[in-house]
Order: C-alpha cells, then structure tokens, then sequence
C-alpha cells in the first residue's frame, strides 16, 4: 500500500521544476508510505512521477517504485495490491520473462509489456491506483480498480497535469488553484460525501472505479472504462448461476475462501477487523480455517451500550480461536478524533463511522501492518435495512394510490421521532432498531413518492440542499435514474447497484482508505473481489434477500464456522452519539463552526435553515445529526484548507 503522486508538464519544463514539484506532492502523502520515497523524471517529455511506499510484499530495494520495466518500456507508481500475480509471474516466466525481486509491481509491468495495458488490466485481481507512463508513446496511463477500492485524483491546471492518491497531494503543486464546486458541495450536503467524478475544487476530479484515463504531452485527458457494473449485472442476467441454492452456497464457500486466502500473502505480520456482524465473522472464520496459527482479531467498543458491538465479536474470536484484541474507547478519545477529520480526509467527508474506523485502524497498527475487513457484503448480498424495507414494505410504499400513502405518511409523522424512541423501548435490547425515530422520520417522507424518491430519502440529508448553498442551481445524481431503472425494474435490486456505484467507493471505502492510510495501515477487501461481485449478480434476489432476513446466502455460509445464535441480531452500524455529542462535550465546538455571523461572511451558505436545525437539535426538538454534521465537517475542512 502506497501513495501516487506526479505530473505532466511538458518539454518546457526544467529539472528542477519537475524535482521540486513532485518532492513537494509526494512528502504530502508520507503517512501513506512511510517507509520510503522516490521519483523518477522523463526531462524531455516533462513527465514526473512519485511514490511513498508501505512495504508489503518484497521489503527490499528490488520492490521499490516509481519501477522501470525490464524492456525499458514503461515505469510504473502503483498504489495497492495484486493477489494473483504469482501464477501471472508463471506464466510470464513460461513466455521468456525475466525478474530481479519477488513483488507484484514488476509482474505488472511484464504484463503490460507481454499483453498491452488494458489487457493486462483486465488480467488483475486485486484493489490499485496505477500510473504508468510509456516512455515509447509519450503516453501517461491513469487506471482505477473495478470497484473503486484505491483512489486516484486529477485535474489539468493548464500548466501541468497533475494526478495523486490524495488531493493534498495536488495542493503541494505551485500551478494548483482553489475554486470550491459549489454544486458538489450541494451534493455533499444531500449524501454527506462527493460523489465521483466531481470532488469539493472546480476542475478537480476523481477517477471513477473501471475508469482508465490517458494523457500525452500538450494533450487531451481521454477517459475510457475497461469494466463496469451495468456489464456485470447485465452478464448475471443473461448467464444466472446453474444450480440449486445449495449449489450456490458451496460455490459461494470455495470462491470466498480462495478471495481470503489470496489477501492473506503478506512479507509483514496481518489481521483482521471483527465487529462480531455477519461480514466481518465471516471474513474472520474463512482466515482461520486457512491459517496455521491464530489470526489476530481487532475490536473496539463504547461504554454507551447502544454502540457497543465489542461483547459479539468477543464471542465470535472466542469460538474461532483468534487471538483477540479488543480495545474500549471513552467518550473523550473518541472526541480527539474530531480535530483531525480535516486533515485525514482532504475533501469534505461526514459519515461519523469515519471516527470508529480510524480508531480500530490505530488499534490494529499497533500489532500488524495489514488488516482484512468485511465491508462491501451489504451492497451485494443485501444487508442493509433498506433493502429489508423495500422487500417487506414495497407494496405499501409504491403501490398504493397517492392518497392513501399521503394518510400513512402523515399518521407516522405524528409521532415525534422521541415518541418512537419511548415505543422502542418496549422491545428486549435484542431486538431493538437503533435510531427508530430517525428511520420513522424518513419513512413518513418517502411514502409519498417511488422507489428513487424512497432511495434519494432513506440515503439522503439535507433534501434541497441547492436552495441553501450559494450559487448552486442544482443537485446532480452521481446516477442515471433511467438507465438504472432500465437496468434493474426490481427495487431491491436497484438499491443495490446505486449503493455500488457510488455509496461503496465514494463513502464506504473512501472512509475505510483515508482512515487507515492516516495511520500507514493496509486494509483489504475480500468481499468486493471482483468475481464475488459477478457472483453475486448471477444469484436471484431470494437468494440474497427476503422480508426479515438479509444477506441469506452469505449467513449460509458463515453457519458452517459460526453458530447463528452468535450472529442473528438487528444490523446496527458502525458509528457514534454524534446527536448527543452536539448537544454536549461538541457543543461550544460546533457553535462556532455554525456562528450565523460566521455563516453568513464565508458565503457558502444561507445561514437560516442551518441555524433553525441547530436550534431544534439543542432544544431535543428533532434529532438533526446528519444534516449539522454534513455542515460541521464543511465548516472543519473549511478551516483547516481555506
């Protein structure tokens, strides 16, 4: 695990531009590669390309990067890891290849001097942010893996073309200039992240998962898709899997476990993050059942029992046998994460599990170099409640005439979300929905409309956020609405390839990459292995998910390491009080942040609506956690990159 950094300005750049340009990038991204740094020059063309390095796999100079290919062809900075490169080094080994060390960098230089780029791409299994420049073509090659996994930033500040692995990277370059996206920042208020291509700076971009982009001197950036998932889905369609569903979950048992294995070849001590839930277990128990000794086993918990998941994962590394370390977080360390959001995640990021996540990343930094977690499984195989809403509920909340929604709508909306919190009480701890007000809330106001305004509502914050953010006239989907509805009719199903296309890469894995990159932690992902996903797409929806019971397939499996009683619980999620927090220890914090007078002077925003919500929140009145927090983290980045 890496940082990417450099750029592209062209032959009348000197040397010492080039040096002093990517130094300067590349020291920005040092907690990403805290363990070397270097850069290469191509003075002729103006191509200057950096790398921090986390040494993973062959810890010795022959792994260092930016690496030249053994033809002399093409020099690579890549970000991530290949878990097959082994048997493509055979093979490449077989077709008269040579190679001086043991990493996965100068198999993937082999391949793309044996078989082109995009077909040596499309040969990977793995999570990477590749620039490679062609010294032959004067091309510059930017490639991001299928799902999104590993991030890549670029903008052209007509002077240079700049592309790194983290926008502080890019702001380290003298031709970078600040200009916020006001339309992006409105999207950011509506899903508390930025949703690919766009980032919070005008002319900034992301890379989108799939994507390749190529460049060449005083060119055009050309940006082409080597995989997608419309393909992948539209291929499960057409080819679904043959078999019964006993089949499918011994399939599913082999492809995971070889998804695992491959994660866990490592030259540094490894682990696993275990929360004690479904996906995480799983990754846990498939280690285990591969491992010669016990795997260490990371978790946190919280003295506020509605948070705290640490008892569940004790359980489940007690009946595998791990090697446990578990870690209890007070109210006052989970605080001092807060200061630092900023800096961790470079452009405005507010999901409060940001906060939990660097917390188990420092904690398992402290053991290993490299971590495996379970995220992603609910985007495939259906785990998260909305899903289990729309299958349970979908002819009450689609169905029915206008009318009658509006009559439903409104007899949930006259139980204040407190009242619904008073009613869930009732139910053993077990079985209590967490934050049922908030999720009442939300259902009063999407019966009302289909099934994108169910999936706009029950995932979005602030609903017109172009109304009050400054010189935004609109707030464009990171989707087609159409072209989604074309694609997948069924609602469940439509929810999941929306959450993939972007909730997954832009919030989910965007958290768990800043996070753990802040503390020079390598963190992967099995379960978004590429071939689970087009598994998962060749699988009926009964199979994955039915009213009351999500992600069916994937507890199928999990039931052969661990006994379900361990498991089957509510699905709660991975975060923190930030509603009490705001009315308590965060509260002169925030007061600040959302000074009307402050508000009003920066010019992002309209100060009423912010200061009614965060009057009502003090008051009790309504929790408005996610909307202030979206504008609380706006305000910190603000602060801290203005």
């Amino acid at each position: 695990m890496c940082g990417i950094a450099g750029f592209l300005a062209g032959s009348a750049a000197s040397a010492d531009e080039l040096s002093t340009g990517v130094e300067a990038m590349t020291v920005a991204l040092s907690h990403r590669g805290p363990d070397a740094s270097a850069f290469w020059l191509d003075q002729d063309a103006g191509m200057a390309l950096g790398h921090r390095r986390l040494s993973i796999i062959d810890l010795s100079e022959t792994g260092a990067q930016p690496m030249v290919s053994e033809c002399g062809r093409y020099v690579i900075s890549y970000n991530g890891e290949i878990y097959n490169f082994q048997e493509m080094r055979e093979t490449l080994e077989a077709a008269g290849h040579h190679f001086r060390g043991s990493s996965d960098t100068e198999v993937v230089l082999a391949a793309c001097s044996e078989w082109g780029i995009e077909k040596a791409v499309l040969q990977l299994i793995g999570m990477f942010a590749i620039a490679l420049w062609d010294r032959q073509e004067k091309q510059l090659f930017l490639i991001r893996d299928r799902l999104g996994i590993k991030p890549v930033y670029w903008t052209d500040t007509g002077k240079s073309f700049l592309f790194a692995s983290e926008l502080k990277a890019l702001r380290a370059h003298p031709s970078f200039r600040v200009e916020i996206n006001h339309g992006a920042l409105a999207g950011f208020l509506r899903r508390g992240y930025i949703a690919a291509p766009r980032t919070i700076y005008r002319g900034v971009y992301k890379l989108m998962p799939g994507e390749m982009l190529t460049i060449a001197p005083k060119g055009e950036p050309k940006v082409s898709r080597y995989w997608s998932l419309a393909g992948v889905v539209r291929e499960g369609a057409a080819n679904p899997f043959e078999g019964s569903e006993a089949d499918a979950e011994e399939a599913l048992d082999a492809l995971l476990r070889d998804a695992v294995g491959r994660r866990m070849v490592a030259d540094v001590p490894l682990g696993v993050f275990l929360s004690g839930g479904v996906d995480s277990s799983l990754v846990t128990a498939l280690m285990q059942a591969q491992s010669g000794r016990p795997v260490k086993t990371f978790s946190i918990g919280f003295e506020d029992d509605d948070y705290d998941e640490a008892g569940h994962a004790q359980a489940v590394a007690a009946h595998l046998g791990t090697e446990h370390t578990e870690h209890y977080v007070g109210p006052q360390e989970a605080l001092d994460v807060v200061p630092h959001l900023a800096e961790m995640y470079d452009e405005p990021f507010a999901d409060p599990s940001q906060i939990p996540t660097y917390l188990i990343s420092k904690l398992a930094r402290q053991s290993v170099s490299v971590a495996l977690s379970g995220d992603g499984g609910d985007e495939l195989f259906g785990g998260y409640n909305r899903y289990l809403a729309a299958a349970r509920f979908g002819p009450l909340l689609f169905n029915q005439p206008g009318a009658l929604r509006d009559i439903e709508s409104a007899m949930l909306g006259a139980i204040p979300p407190a009242g619904w919190e008073f009613l869930a009480k009732a139910l053993p701890a077990s079985k209590r929905p967490r934050q049922l007000g908030q999720k009442m809330q939300k259902l009063s106001g999407v019966l009302a409309g289909g099934v994108e305004e169910f999936y706009r509502n029950v995932t979005g914050h602030w609903e017109e956020p172009s109304t009050m953010v400054i010189g935004a006239s609109s707030t464009p989907l990171p989707y087609d609405p159409k072209e989604a509805e074309e694609l997948l009719p069924d609602a469940v199903e439509r929810m999941q390839y929306l959450d993939s296309l972007s909730y997954l890469p832009d919030d989910i894995l965007t958290k768990v990459d800043r996070a753990s990159m802040a503390v020079s932690l390598e963190v992967r992902v099995p379960l978004i292995d590429h071939r689970v996903a087009a598994f998962a797409w060749s699988l009926p929806k009964a199979w994955k998910i039915k009213p009351g019971r999500s992600k069916r397939i994937l507890r199928g499996v999990l039931e052969r390491y661990v006994p379900a009683k361990l498991i089957e619980r509510p699905k709660s999620g991975f975060t923190v009080p930030i509603d009490a927090w705001l009315r308590g220890p965060l509260r002169d914090w925030a007061a600040s942040l959302l000074d009307e007078s402050r508000l009003r002077g920066e010019g992002y925003f309209k100060p009423e609506p912010i200061r009614r919500k965060w009057e009502e929140h003090l008051a009790g009145k309504r929790n408005w956690q996610s909307e202030l927090w979206d504008v609380l983290m706006f305000q910190a980045w603000l602060e801290r990159w203005k």
